[in-house]
């Protein structure tokens, strides 16, 4: 059985993990009505991946026999002005996550939760590639500043990234694939 103080953190956590869904979905959707497809595509698989982490927070609880009571989901931001404003939010709320999940792993120390380590081990080392790559797009699109060549090239690039098999985030999933 888990302890409440590390139940409420890891709780918690589940409601970060989908509001980086969440906000990752509504960085989609501006990327689609600027059409900007290839970034849209990039931050969809995201959207899979976040979701998946959730789910992994979400089983270790149940796991242990705890009882989850989800916490309300915030929409943290809904518009960006350019290409790279949304990049640079995602580099910042992936440091933020970071901090998250260094606060965890603080508790369960304290807590003596050991089991909750290798869960804990697999995220530290995951926000090191989430951080690495929005900060990677970040500094590219800021590179590329005005040029349209640029941005539509790197917008190609992005749009390679494949989608773990099934997800059903990809539009194949459920045939309406462009």
């Amino acid at each position: 059985m888990i302890n409440k103080r590390m139940f409420d953190a890891v709780n918690e956590q589940i409601k970060f993990e989908l509001e980086s869904a969440y906000i990752y979905l509504s960085m989609v959707g501006y990327f689609h009505a600027s059409n900007l497809d290839g970034m849209a595509h990039w931050l969809r698989v995201q959207v899979h991946e976040e979701t998946i982490h959730a789910m992994k927070f979400f089983d270790h609880l149940t796991s242990r026999g705890a009882s989850i009571v989800l916490l309300d989901v915030k929409q943290l931001k809904t518009t960006w002005k350019s290409a790279l404003e949304p990049w640079q939010d995602a580099y910042a709320h992936e440091k933020f996550i970071t901090e998250k999940i260094h606060t965890l792993t603080k508790i369960a120390r304290e807590e003596n939760d050991y089991t909750a380590e290798p869960l804990l081990n697999w995220f530290l080392n995951e926000q090191i590639e989430e951080e690495n790559n929005t900060d990677k797009i970040s500094r590219q699109v800021e590179m590329i500043g005005d040029s349209k060549e640029g941005l539509f090239m790197l917008d190609r690039e992005l749009g390679t990234r494949i989608y773990p098999a099934g997800s059903p985030f990809d539009p194949a999933a459920y045939n309406l694939a462009p």
